[in-house]
């Protein structure tokens, strides 16, 4: 959903959405519908598709949420390097921590 906003964040027809989305028709449609349905997506009449407002919305709050996750992924990775650090200097092996 994502790449189909990102797409038409500028007026583009629905084969330029497909494609640029690597979408199966089926797969377009579905998403179409839900985006549509949502007010995330709006159609002209003409075969334009352009995101709206809340679609922009959606797309920022995304990059966010993208943006904060993998903090927490690094965050997470270098919490577990300090605590087998820590089991190490402790004698204490995964098999039999003893808090």
């Amino acid at each position: 959903m994502r790449e189909v906003l990102s797409i038409a964040s500028v007026k583009v027809c629905k084969t330029r959405i497909m494609y640029g989305a690597n979408l199966n028709f089926l797969q377009l449609e579905k998403y179409l519908r839900a985006l549509l349905g949502n007010a995330l997506l709006s159609f002209d009449g003409d075969s334009g598709y352009l995101t709206t407002s809340s679609g922009n919305e959606f797309l920022q709050l995304y990059a966010n949420y993208v943006k904060s996750f993998k903090h927490l992924r690094e965050e997470d990775a270098k919490n577990t390097k300090v605590r087998q650090n820590l089991e190490k200097m402790c004698g204490v092996g995964k098999d039999n921590l003893q808090y």
